[in-house]
């Protein structure tokens, strides 16, 4: 079944709910005051979403999975900046722990998402060899 639009994706799913979460995070009065701190892990998590629909909407695996590293990379940021959140004490260790699941559970998403990308383009390398060498067989 293919996937028609980047909305039917799990991780991006996940990614909207998370951003929702770091937003709802950040809107307490210790955080909402660094603006700094805030204004990067919001832009960090909003990054996760919007690199998945962009690569999803480049109709090529390859830019994808650039995209798909980029997402990787801005949840992974935001982990690091969960830790600085918790040190601060901006954020409760059980808050801090929800969210760094999800961060990781994205990551690992993506992970996979992106090993199987890799995997569908060698089976159509293959598959596109398997077809030339037949041709040339049968001519």
């Amino acid at each position: 079944m293919k996937v028609q639009s980047f909305e039917n994706l799990k991780v991006w799913q996940d990614a909207r709910v998370f951003v929702k979460s770091i937003y709802e995070l950040t809107s307490s009065e210790n955080f909402k005051k660094d603006y700094g701190l805030k204004d990067q892990i919001q832009r960090a998590a909003v990054s996760i979403m919007n690199n998945i629909s962009e690569g999803f909407e480049r109709d090529n695996n390859k830019e994808f999975m650039n995209f798909l590293g980029y997402a990787k990379g801005s949840a992974g940021e935001v982990r690091s900046m969960l830790y600085i959140a918790l040190d601060l004490n901006y954020i409760s260790k059980e808050n801090f722990d929800i969210n760094y699941n999800i961060a990781v559970s994205i990551i690992t998403q993506v992970s996979n998402f992106k090993k199987y990308l890799r995997n569908y383009a060698i089976k159509e390398k293959i598959k596109n060899v398997k077809t030339f060498i037949f041709q040339i067989l049968n001519f």
